[in-house]
């Protein structure tokens, strides 16, 4: 008979200690997978996602949050845990849109999906003498060739088939660079891992969606790794080789950066001249590399759209108050619309808030990750060179995030230690290592490690942490209701473009419905919306006679198209264009109206046919 008194226990009280971590994790996870599956997005009201998530996804998050805070601040646990509920953050906020949905979200997805179809089926871009609202692909292709080149690897129709997980691709990708930027001023897992949370709960602007600027952030923040850990004061060099095969490295990712988006290269320079003349790295190269690398693509590749530009961008110069200001048609209108406005600037307040906390509070930080505070304040300069389009404010703060993070994370933590300090540190806790130990221990066994003085027992800093981890989901679905095109819409426009002859006019209210920009190489668009105010208001007084008149020209065989879909009336209302009655009028009268004829219609929209020559009925009709 075998003996197997002296196997140990399959179960015991270390092993039940060290996995429970997984406990708060794995029930966060299974909430979110029950409120996903009992989450209709059928009717979505001006709220967005936030009103039709079910409350088991509310409960989730704030189970991952407490979960992710305790485990963060046990002495006890292995980083893996820390980096598993990081994971379940990003799937929680990446992915939940991409489940929900049945369709890609965000037209300017949709318009970049058309570009690169129009790179595989055409073979390449627009020339560059065609200046207009597409050439500006043709200036910075990096990103939309590396696509059309993953969807042959791939050997899927388009990129649409994988665009709604974009999201979570992305801001997987921002995972790397932000813990080699942050392990390079400390080796405090809780401030890392908490200032990697905070960067993503504070990230709601939106521009991780399938993008040039979403690939092209996570290579700015790749190349200032390198810089901080391989050039700056605290990194190694590793000799001329090191710095060499640095240097390369550093010149690949600039270049990438350089050919995929106009933006990006522009705060990565001002970011790099800032480390620079306050001699927060000791090697000129990597801004000279920079500096380079882009006037070379500006003075050649990119010349003729700047050349056209350059007007508008020298008169934006200096104008903080405009470039900083919404224009017509970018003004929240309506209760959800305002509310959503609200929740994201309270959360980004409440981050800039905590990060001069951060400052004031981490003296020995302040001085040590000087180069991270430097970074943060560097992107603000550039609200004086341009409005981008009414979104520089949105990408200064994106830009601002890494180091806002990083001193956030350290207002809501005790005292933390930097590389410099840890050795002084390891030397004075020797001296009482066994009281220290011994009410460490006892605190981590009644879950208590800290005083951070935010509230008793340290309560305050994990509600602020649930607080800003909550509110991220009104900042970035709240707007759902614009964002999202049900199939029925998707279906009715793909019919439009497939059946539109070359040259054929597409006119809508506004750009916001999908496939927008299909075959934009042989069919023309026109958004009314987007026009001088006063022509809108004579649309709006006579809809029939002054759209029908902006849509002739149009030669046979090519054909003058009308198209209303709910993603165009959502944008309209919740971004103060025209109001619901008011479209309601403009598509009445032209249903009404013998200049025009349906030709297609769904639940989500229709589209209708300018009739041409003699017989397109305007005979008799009242002016």
């Amino acid at each position: 008979m075998t003996d197997l008194s002296d196997l140990p226990p399959l179960w015991s009280a270390p092993r039940a200690l060290a996995l429970r971590p997984a406990v708060p994790l794995v029930t966060a996870l299974a909430l979110w997978l029950y409120a996903v599956r009992h989450t209709d997005v059928s009717h979505l009201d001006d709220y967005g996602l936030v009103t039709a998530l079910h409350p088991g996804f509310w409960a989730g998050l704030a189970v991952l949050t407490t979960g992710f805070w305790f485990t963060v601040r046990d002495p006890r646990r292995p980083g893996g845990w820390s980096a598993a509920y990081v994971l379940g953050l990003l799937v929680m906020e990446r992915a939940t849109q991409a489940v929900l949905y049945p369709t890609p979200l965000y037209a300017w997805a949709w318009k970049h999906d058309g570009v690169v179809d129009h790179l595989l089926t055409a073979g390449g871009l627009q020339n560059a003498d065609r200046i207009g609202d597409m050439a500006v692909y043709d200036q910075w292709p990096g990103f939309f060739a590396a696509q059309a080149a993953l969807v042959r690897l791939l050997g899927v129709d388009s990129a649409a088939m994988y665009m709604a997980w974009w999201p979570l691709a992305s801001s997987l990708m921002l995972l790397l660079p932000l813990l080699l930027i942050y392990r390079t001023f400390t080796e405090d897992r809780r401030l890392i891992w908490t200032a990697v949370w905070l960067f993503h709960v504070a990230n709601w602007v939106g521009q991780d969606y399938f993008s040039p600027q979403s690939v092209a952030f996570a290579l700015h923040l790749g190349v200032l790794a390198v810089v901080l850990r391989r050039y700056g004061r605290s990194g190694e060099g590793g000799g001329r080789h090191g710095q060499a095969v640095w240097t390369v490295l550093v010149t690949l990712l600039v270049t990438a950066i350089v050919i995929s988006h106009q933006l990006t290269p522009g705060m990565l320079v001002v970011s790099l001249l800032a480390l620079w003349l306050l001699r927060r790295h000791r090697d000129w190269v990597p801004v000279v590399t920079t500096v380079v690398i882009f006037l070379a693509w500006c003075l050649t590749a990119a010349l003729p759209f700047l050349s056209a530009a350059l007007p508008d961008m020298i008169r934006a110069v200096g104008d903080i108050g405009g470039n900083v200001e919404t224009g017509y048609g970018t003004t929240p209108t309506g209760a959800g619309a305002v509310a959503t406005s609200w929740a994201a600037r309270l959360l980004s307040g409440a981050v800039l808030l905590l990060t001069a906390v951060g400052v004031w509070r981490q003296p020995v930080l302040r001085y040590r990750a000087m180069p991270l505070l430097v970074i943060t304040a560097a992107p603000l300069p550039m609200f004086v060179a341009s409005s981008y389009g009414s979104e520089m404010i949105f990408r200064v703060l994106m830009f601002m995030l890494p180091g806002a993070a990083f001193f956030g994370a350290a207002a809501l933590l005790p005292k933390v230690r930097t590389l410099a300090a840890t050795e002084a540190a390891a030397e004075a806790a020797a001296e009482t290592a066994a009281g220290a130990r011994r009410k460490g221990e006892a605190r981590a066994r009644h879950g208590f490690g800290f005083r951070s003085g935010f509230g008793v027992r340290g309560w305050g800093p994990p509600l602020v942490l649930l607080a800003g981890t909550l509110a991220f989901v009104p900042s970035y679905s709240g707007k759902d209701r614009i964002s999202y095109f049900p199939p029925q819409e998707v279906a009715l426009v793909q019919r439009l473009f497939d059946e539109a002859p070359e040259g054929s006019l597409v006119v809508a209210a506004n750009r916001n419905y999908p496939l927008a920009y299909a075959s934009y190489g042989s069919v023309d668009h026109y958004w009314f919306l987007e026009d001088d105010r006063r022509h809108v208001d004579e649309i709006v007084r006579d809809p029939a006679r002054t759209l029908a008149t902006d849509m002739a020209g149009v030669e046979p065989p090519a054909r003058a198209y009308l198209l209303f879909t709910q993603g165009q009336s959502a944008d309209s209302e919740m971004n103060g264009q025209l109001t619901g009655a008011q479209l309601d009028r403009v598509r009445e009268a032209v249903a009404a109206s013998p200049r025009f004829r349906p030709v297609a219609e769904t639940d989500a929209g229709v589209v209708y046919e300018l009739r041409q020559g003699e017989d397109d009925g305007t005979e008799g009709e009242g002016r």
